[in-house]
């Protein structure tokens, strides 16, 4: 959430940078330093009367004990009338002050000024992309091979639950856990903290990362308890500190956590979303990262190569890329999304986003510290995937296919505790 006080400061760099998000409401920006004018107003005006019954309130007393009862009489019926007055000021106020809560959640975070324009996945910008392997036209691609090799059953899957929601079986549930391992060995080995979270979050959780009011339709909702299901382990992971003053000789906090993820949104059709590629429920392995705000974009710059090492290590080819302001999250002020390359597919598939989020998350969370000088600051979050299962699984099994198995990489061995399938 943005704060007011930078819209009324710096409004038209402000609109020009919602501009680069293709932010259709320009006006809203003025439309909130009106209402915040508005809600000072009214509450200058709530605090001066409150104020004015207050001290006439003393008054009567030591009216009464002069013997000016009749001035006293006069004052306890003035001090009636205002009192009167209060309620309907204080409710004016208090609806004036959600309104404009309501109005600035409307608004995006405002993008760096590193963030490339463009509408689409078109524009976003190649920061860097290795080779891709050249695969035998008898290749097969994911869902063939699972089938073959017996690993992930997905017409069981829709049978159980519905599509979207694959079974692991056998060496597929062995793999995937590998690889859930591996990350979490790699993460905590470079300082992050394991966390295991809630899978179901509540409203205020999900409104402290942004998931709410923006992607209500994405997520899967538990109408008796008022809980959501969790699209990654980012929102109760950075919600542990919502509402907390950190010291800052503590930051940065380093977090890494497994979840499984759920997300409504997969529900289209075709080559696309077959097999792994677009799921209903997958798991993840996600870092978090809360820092000192000069500090945050020399933490993303870590986290970037926290995740193109991983990638390294599991010899995977992959691409980086800085999304231009159309393809951006609402909450994002900066990210950049790794994509590996599905040899047997012939196409690009996204297996990490990386995002700074500076303040916007925090100014949600009343997340804070006091710097040097006493004064207290909001702190930047930053969180990424470290990794995405289903769309590695993918590329694992197509790019490492050989005539009858598949090669497992190196540093997943001693977790699988075989060299391939077969």
């Amino acid at each position: 959430m943005l704060q007011v006080n930078v819209l009324r400061q710096k409004t038209e760099w402000v609109k020009e940078r919602l501009a680069v998000k293709n932010f259709k409401q320009p006006e809203l920006v003025d439309a909130i330093v009106a209402m915040d004018d508005e809600r000072k107003k009214l509450q200058a005006e709530f605090d001066a009367l409150q104020a004015k019954v207050n001290a006439s309130s003393k008054n009567i007393g030591k009216l009464m004990s002069t013997g000016n009862r009749e001035e006293a009489e006069q004052l306890k019926a003035d001090v009636a009338t205002w009192k009167l007055q209060l309620e309907p000021g204080k409710k004016q106020a208090a609806e004036t002050e959600k309104k404009l809560e309501e109005t600035i959640t409307l608004l995006p975070n405002l993008p760096s000024e590193k963030v490339p324009k463009g509408l689409s996945p078109e524009d976003n910008e190649v920061v860097k992309q290795t080779e891709v392997p050249m695969l035998p036209e008898t290749a097969l691609p994911h869902w063939e091979l699972t089938k073959k090799y017996k690993l992930i059953d997905f017409d069981l899957g829709n049978k159980i639950t519905g599509s979207g929601f694959p079974v692991y079986t056998g060496k597929g549930a062995k793999l995937q856990r590998s690889l859930i391992q591996y990350f979490l060995d790699y993460n905590t080995d470079a300082g992050y903290k394991e966390i295991i979270p809630p899978f179901m979050v509540n409203e205020a959780s999900a409104f402290g990362t942004g998931q709410l009011p923006d992607k209500e339709g994405q997520m899967y909702f538990v109408n008796e308890d008022g809980f959501y299901l969790i699209p990654t382990s980012e929102v109760p992971v950075t919600n542990m500190y919502r509402d907390t003053i950190v010291k800052q000789e503590e930051l940065p906090v380093k977090m890494t956590a497994y979840s499984p993820c759920f997300r409504r949104e997969a529900g289209s059709y075709g080559k696309d979303v077959r097999g792994l590629n677009r799921l209903h429920q997958f798991e993840k392995v996600e870092i978090v990262q809360i820092v000192d705000a000069e500090k945050s974009y020399d933490a993303l710059e870590e986290m970037v190569s926290h995740v193109e090492r991983l990638l390294q290590l599991l010899k995977l080819p992959y691409r980086i890329l800085r999304l231009c302001g159309g393809d951006m999250s609402f909450t994002s002020a900066l990210t950049y999304d790794f994509e590996v390359y599905s040899a047997a597919q012939k196409r690009w598939l996204e297996v990490s986003s990386v995002s700074n989020f500076e303040s916007y998350q925090s100014n949600r969370l009343k997340c804070r510290y006091k710097d040097e000088s006493g004064k207290m600051q909001l702190v930047h979050t930053l969180n990424g995937s470290s990794l995405a299962l289903p769309r590695i699984l993918a590329c694992l099994l197509e790019n490492n296919q050989t005539e009858n198995s598949i090669v497992i990489p190196e540093v997943l061995r001693r977790y699988f505790g075989e060299d391939a399938i077969g």
